[in-house]
Formats: structure tokens, C-alpha cells, sequence
């Protein structure tokens, strides 16, 4: 039985999760790394392949379907045991959030409560015989609403309050939770979404982030403070409401940074990042295929017009699928497989062969040898 210590770290393919988990691992930890990109999973691994721990990555939504029993089975069956788990992938979803898709707003609740809470139990018992920790990642938002970043804010708060149930609930096993606020840190979480993110006076980097958060490995803090003289300021904030709120509307750079603000609304209703989008098609019952075509669905639905009611049975997302759409970028079949089904059966990699295939006879990918596809 491996006697090292091993993580578990979510949202590893960027940010603070890859700076976290390379710093695990250079320090002697066995990591899991867990990201939906495996480009970026295989390139944590390279860079870290001569490091004193061990790596193991698994591409992989948190929020799909079995994704906390695969993780927790994956990270068993590399290192034999889990010390400790990091809740830290997330994502947002822009505009007002009375315009929130009912998607979008499942999306969140998935993301940032669901799927750690679901890793959380499936992980338990090996946590118990380690006397582990778990760690959720929380945002200064939870404390102070922030708008037009759709349900992100409340999902947030309901993070950190998650945190202490579970913190109250585990204490007697002798598992450590801590809550982080990593505060306003310079990833590209926030250029994703189309803002220009916080000012580069204001942005932490995500190594000193993730250095907070490891040295927690050791002394068990309930909190990390990435941040802490910006805690402070949303402590501040968060005593004087109403002053704080005229802040935000007349200045949401302050936040949202100096860049041109994303077109949020209009007769589409709010922008939502590819990674949370979800389509009409695979969001109301009944509507799939031709039925999406009709229903306004964009050239990338209309060119899986006919995979659709595939995808949604054995759970491949369309946002997955936008998502590899990156220009200049090169997909192969086993990885696009593995990123969405973990360990792909036949029917799954037919699927993906299908889909890909579809996209380039539409003209959005570029077939440019068996199994290997390009974005033009």
C-alpha cells in the first residue's frame, strides 16, 4: 500500500488547480489531477514527470454523469489512497441572473455544489482511514453580489456556507474542510467569459494562491486567505451594503476589470461561456435532432442536428463539444473520447467518431488524417 500522500485536485488543466497540483507534486505528493482539457492534464504531467511525487490525470466534467465515482476509483486504483480532496473547478455564466437559462443556472448549482459534495461522499471513507482534509473553493463574491455574472455570486455563497455544515458534520471522523478565498487572481477564468478580468495591480498570482492553499495540506487552517489585505477590503465591504452597491453599479470595473463588457443581454437573452451553455435541444424534453434545427439552434447544433438525441443518451454535451472548437487546434478521437467519457466503451468512441466527423463536413473541423481533426 502506498504510505506518500495523495491529493485529489479539481480544475487542474489551469489556474490555481494546475499551479496547485504541480506544486503537490514537485513537493512529493501522488496527485490525481482532474480537468475537463486534457492537453493541458498531459502537458501537468510533463512538466512535473521528473518532480519527487507522482501524477496521475483523468479528463473528465465533474458534473457528468458517475464523474465522482470515476475520480475517486481513478485516484484509489493509481495511489491506493486519498488524503486529500480539492473542490476547485468552476466555472461562470454571464448575464443578469433573472435571465439565466434554467441550464445555466443547473450548471452552476452543479458545478460548485453538487459535484463536490458528490466527490466529498464518494471519498469519505478513504478520507476516515486517512484522517484527510477537503478543501472548497469559495470567492469573494460569496460576500459581496456582484452582477452580471449570472448565479456564480449565490452559488458561491452557498459554498461557503456548505463548507462549515461540513466542516461541523466531519469533525468527529478527524477530517479537516477548509474553506479559500482565493481572491482576485490572474487566470483566465474571467477572459473567458469576455470581461478583462481584475487590474494587473489587483491580481494575485495563482502559484502564490496555490502556495496559501498548500501549506494548508500541513497545518489544517479552516480558512485560506489568498489574498488576505483584499479579505479585508471584502469584510469592509460587506459591512456597508448600500455604500458598496453604488460602487459596483457605477464602477463594475473595480471587479470585471477595464475592458469592453460583453454584450449581456438581448433577444437571445444573456451570453452564457461556451463552457456552460447549454442548448435548447438538450435542456427541454422532447427537442432533439431536426426539432433543434427549427427551433433557431446555432450552425454548430444544426451540423449535430442529427447526433443529438445520440449525445444526450449517453450523456456528451454540447458544450463539451463547443469547447474543443478552438482555432488552430488539434484534436485527436481517443482524447476527445476520454475528456468526456473518462474510459470510453465502443459506443462512446463511435459516437465521438461521429461527431467529429459531422463537424467537418460542416466545415468546422478540418479532417486531416484518420482520427486526427484540426480547427480551421
Amino acid at each position: 500500500m502506498n504510505q506518500r500522500r495523495t491529493a485529489i485536485i479539481t480544475g487542474a488543466s489551469s489556474g490555481i488547480g494546475m499551479a496547485l497540483a504541480e506544486r503537490a507534486v514537485r513537493a512529493g505528493y501522488d496527485v490525481f489531477a482532474v480537468g475537463r482539457r486534457s492537453e493541458r492534464l498531459t502537458e501537468l504531467a510533463r512538466i512535473v514527470e521528473t518532480a519527487t511525487g507522482s501524477i496521475a490525470v483523468l479528463a473528465i466534467d465533474v458534473r457528468a454523469p458517475q464523474a465522482a465515482q470515476k475520480i475517486v476509483r481513478g485516484a484509489l486504483e493509481a495511489f491506493g489512497r486519498i488524503d486529500v480532496l480539492v473542490n476547485n473547478a468552476g466555472g461562470v455564466a454571464v448575464g443578469p441572473i433573472a435571465e439565466q437559462t434554467d441550464g445555466a443556472l443547473h450548471e452552476q448549482v452543479e458545478t460548485h455544489i453538487v459535484a463536490p459534495l458528490a466527490l466529498t461522499r464518494e471519498a469519505l471513507p478513504s478520507l476516515r482511514a486517512s484522517k484527510g482534509q477537503i478543501f472548497f473553493v469559495g470567492s469573494g463574491v460569496a460576500r459581496i453580489p456582484v452582477g452580471m455574472l449570472g448565479a456564480y455570486p449565490p452559488v458561491k455563497a452557498a459554498v461557503r456556507n456548505m463548507t462549515r455544515i461540513v466542516r461541523n458534520e466531519l469533525r468527529a471522523d478527524g477530517i479537516a474542510v477548509t474553506y479559500v478565498d482565493p481572491g482576485a487572481v490572474a487566470t483566465e477564468f474571467m477572459t473567458r467569459a469576455g470581461f478583462a478580468g481584475p487590474p494587473p495591480g489587483l491580481a494575485a498570482s495563482p502559484y502564490d494562491v496555490a502556495r496559501r492553499i498548500f501549506r494548508a495540506f500541513s497545518t489544517r487552517a479552516t480558512t485560506v486567505e489568498g489574498v488576505p489585505w483584499q479579505t479585508l477590503v471584502v469584510a469592509i465591504a460587506e459591512a456597508l451594503p448600500a455604500v458598496t452597491d453604488f460602487v459596483l453599479q457605477r464602477f463594475p470595473q473595480v471587479v470585471l476589470g477595464d475592458g469592453p463588457m460583453p454584450a449581456l443581454a438581448g433577444a437571445a437573452g444573456p451570453v452564457v461561456l461556451p463552457a456552460t451553455t447549454v442548448p435548447a435541444a438538450l435542456a427541454e424534453p422532447g427537442v432533439a435532432g431536426t426539432e433543434a434545427v427549427a427551433a433557431g439552434a446555432d450552425p454548430l447544433e444544426a451540423a449535430l442536428a442529427n447526433q443529438l438525441a445520440r449525445m444526450k443518451k449517453l450523456n456528451l454535451s454540447v458544450p463539451y463539444v463547443r469547447d474543443l472548437l478552438v482555432p488552430g487546434r488539434e484534436l485527436e478521437l481517443g482524447d476527445v473520447a476520454l475528456g468526456w467519457a473518462g474510459m470510453p466503451n465502443k459506443n462512446e468512441r463511435a459516437l465521438t467518431n461521429d461527431v467529429l466527423d459531422a463537424l467537418a463536413e460542416a466545415g468546422l473541423l478540418v479532417h486531416v488524417e484518420p482520427e486526427k481533426y484540426r480547427v480551421p
